[in-house]
């Protein structure tokens, strides 16, 4: 029996965990006016009650830790222990952002090396670790693209052209960053089509933002294509490397005709996901967009490392100092810890591990994509399913009672009942084995009794919600 009530509704008079004498009260000088006519609302328990409390309500998440956690288009992979205990070395930790680059050689070091380094597994010249994140790392792309095409006099370009595959943050980000969107629909095959792409560049194009692979887990073949159409244009191609994850050691972008991409450093390089936290987006660049990046960047010179401000042909400042500099050393600590062929198999693995699945499901849950795809699998309710009334949204939920974290629902947009499953290449056989019996289960226990599948969780601490109203009409007070 789950017991959901709230701490307040725990509350017993008169009960506290620890008592002590506050020489504060005494020195206060809170003007009247100001003080409280009475004692705020607040739940009176023992110290033992409240550890209790919290623990069992730490129990019903669902986390990476816990569950297996199948988001596509996230790359929700194990986060090892070891890069939390390397960020937190005293030596990282206790370093003040405003030391001079005299007093902070292990940290510019650390900074240097790892720029190094992903600018080698991109096939880039350089890189800005600033941006706090995928989304930031895309504006700063952006803004990176208009100081270079200001500095060549080129502002007449103010268009970005975005297919409808990419990740739904790039016409956003777009709009941020002051450009006009121009969207393309993909071929029937999922990718982008050149002949469109080619009536759609002109003398406006500033940048191409392509998602590679794309969001319906596809590669795209005609890639070099697509460059070469872009650069004749005059324009810049930009990637979305979110799913970096499916190429990393196997695909260099920079040899492929990409002039600048951001990286998630929480999907491919193993840093925390998400949750309001600290994060980071680093851009990297090509040669004629280097100048052009946020300063400052890190370099070396007689053995030394420095912060080089650049000149006024940056674009500025996008985060304070280098941007989350914790966060950047469990990356650091992440790509020390696997050697070249290593960095490909993490590439190899998640790939095999999305093409199980999906071989493994296709047969009742239908995948648009008729073809092998690369790091993530985009199924839908089969037609069985469908005429039972079942939804996506009924399969999301009947995994809860499974044990299993739903995968992203409804994205793409261009797929209709979407179920995009990605299971990264941490997670063992064993598991995706459980995972691909709950999902048929939950097919099987759908067709006999749809109802109870539309009405799931059932054995969850928080049953199915009205999610409009919701949203419309949250409730989040409580009250007597």
């Amino acid at each position: 029996m789950i017991d959901n009530r709230l701490s307040i509704e725990k509350s017993v008079p008169g009960r506290r965990g620890i008592t002590f004498k506050n020489s504060l009260r005494a020195k206060a000088a809170i003007p009247a006016a100001l003080c409280r006519k009475e004692a705020p609302l607040l739940p009176e328990m023992s110290e033992f009650d409240a550890v209790r409390h919290f623990t069992k309500l730490s129990s019903l998440n669902f986390s990476v830790d816990t569950h297996f956690y199948p988001l596509g288009s996230c790359t929700m992979k194990y986060n090892p222990r070891f890069n939390e205990e390397v960020s937190a070395l005293k030596g990282f930790t206790a370093v003040h952002p405003l030391a001079k680059d005299s007093a902070a050689q292990g940290t510019l070091e650390m900074l240097y090396d790892l720029s190094s380094r992903l600018t080698e597994l991109t096939g880039m010249d350089g890189i800005t670790l600033q941006p706090a994140a995928g989304a930031h790392g895309e504006f700063t792309g952006l803004i990176t693209a208009k100081a270079y095409f200001r500095a060549h006099g080129e502002t007449e370009r103010v268009e970005v052209i975005v297919p409808d595959s990419a990740h739904g943050t790039n016409p956003a980000t777009a709009s941020m960053a002051g450009f006009s969107t121009v969207n393309i629909a993909s071929e029937p095959d999922g990718r982008l089509s050149l002949t469109k792409l080619k009536e759609k560049l002109g003398p406006k194009t500033a940048v191409v933002m392509l998602t590679v692979p794309n969001t319906l887990g596809i590669f795209e073949s005609r890639i070099e294509e697509i460059a070469k159409a872009v650069h004749e244009a005059g324009a810049l191609l930009y990637m979305d490397g979110a799913n970096f994850n499916a190429l990393i050691g196997l695909v260099k972008p920079g040899e492929i005709g990409v002039d600048l991409m951001h990286l998630n450093m929480h999907k491919t390089f193993s840093t925390p996901h998400g949750g309001g936290g600290p994060g980071a987006g680093a851009i990297a660049a090509k040669k004629h967009l280097l100048p052009h990046l946020p300063m400052p960047l890190v370099k070396k010179d007689n053995g030394k490392y420095f912060c080089d401000y650049g000149d006024s042909r940056s674009s500025g400042q996008v985060k304070s100092f280098f941007g989350n500099t914790g966060v950047l050393v469990k990356a650091y600590a992440y790509l020390l810890t696997h050697s070249a062929k290593e960095t490909g198999d993490i590439a190899r693995m998640a790939i095999l591990n999305a093409n199980y699945v999906l071989a493994k499901l296709k047969d009742m849950y239908p995948c648009y994509s008729k073809e092998y795809c690369m790091h993530e699998c985009v199924l839908t309710p089969g037609h069985d399913m469908i005429e039972k009334g079942l939804k996506t949204l009924d399969i999301a939920k009947g995994l809860l009672d499974k044990g299993f974290h739903a995968p992203t629902v409804y994205f793409p947009l261009i797929v209709h009942e979407a179920l995009m499953i990605e299971p990264t290449e941490t997670e063992s056989k064993e598991t995706l084995d459980e995972f691909i019996k709950a999902m048929r289960e939950i097919h099987d226990e759908g067709i006999a009794d749809p109802d109870s599948l539309k009405a799931a969780p059932l054995r969850q601490a928080v049953k199915r919600l009205d999610e409009v109203q919701a949203a419309r009409k949250p409730n989040i007070r409580w009250q007597a």
